[in-house]
């Protein structure tokens, strides 16, 4: 079987309207790409004066701060998160209601709230509870770790569950308990499917750390915001935003770039239709056994 069961090739027709719908959708981006420039172009926002401030070094290094910064809250929030994401899933996936109802509640809460919400958490309520404040950077963590955790939990079950009930019950069948047969069997099994996934999940957490701004936390965007809001400059609101637009463009491209790396790697990409056709097609069929009398 060389053809998919699920998806017939475009004929002549087909073709030939795609690429045209191809070509409008092009010309469309490319006018609208135009608009905007003239329009920003007519407003100034390509003057000299409004981008002289790349050239200074201690704005420079502001920004390299700032973009310390955001990696810093990155990471912490990316290694705690996965590890609260995995406790959460084990605890949902565990037989013991005790363990369960708590631990999807958890993660029904933590899910709903918005990040920014989660950040003020700390923000606010530490100094009438313990008498102080705690540093910018726990509340960022605290926020992005909580909300991410919940999300990296449900993907995790997800894996879980994915697998083949098959390959529990045989782990049943030679004796393994439920631990190790999580731990043995369907964990291995379940991490390829979910790599791409986490770290797609962990982009996310990575554009999170601007919101960091409300708060006041020194990030990316907390830098910029300062850089913006010269008048010497005129105002580079749009300038401003473009350049961190493409470093974050660029951060994200390196986290997309490594889940695509590890899916080669692990192989995780899904076998297409037609490969588990033939495989299925191809595959021998065990003789009948006879009995006889």
């Amino acid at each position: 079987m060389s053809t998919s069961v699920l998806f017939d090739a475009p004929g002549p027709k087909a073709r030939l309207r795609n690429n045209i719908l191809t070509v409008i959708g092009a010309i469309f981006v490319a006018g609208l790409l135009y608009v905007v420039i003239s329009r920003l172009a007519e407003a100034g926002q390509f003057e000299r004066r409004r981008w002289e401030w790349l050239e200074y070094e201690q704005i420079q290094r502001n920004l390299l701060d700032g973009l310390v910064a955001t990696l810093k809250a990155f990471f912490i929030s990316a290694v705690l998160a996965i590890v609260l994401g995995f406790a959460l899933a084990i605890g949902r996936l565990s037989p013991n209601r005790w363990v369960r109802t708590p631990s999807t509640s958890f993660v029904t809460v933590f899910r709903a709230l918005p990040v920014v919400v989660l950040m003020f958490i700390p923000y606010l309520a530490a100094k009438p509870l313990i008498g102080q404040s705690v540093p910018l950077l726990y509340a960022v963590v605290f926020g992005l770790v909580l909300y991410n955790g919940s999300v990296l939990a449900e993907v995790f079950r997800a894996g879980v569950l994915a697998v083949p009930k098959g390959q529990s019950e045989a782990a049943s069948a030679i004796g393994l308990t439920r631990g190790q047969t999580l731990r043995l069997v369907l964990l291995p099994q379940a991490v390829r499917s979910m790599l791409p996934t986490i770290i797609s999940q962990l982009v996310v957490v990575l554009k999170d750390t601007a919101l960091g701004f409300v708060i006041g936390y020194q990030e990316l965007l907390y830098k910029g915001g300062e850089v913006a809001r010269t008048p010497r400059f005129g105002l580079p609101y749009i300038p401003v935003a473009i350049v961190l637009g493409l470093i974050y463009i660029a951060l994200c491209s390196v986290l997309s770039a490594t889940a695509h790396l590890v899916e080669r790697r692990t192989g995780a990409r899904v076998k297409p239709m037609t490969a588990f056709a033939e495989t299925v097609a191809t595959e021998e069929t065990p003789p009948e056994v006879v009995l006889e009398d």
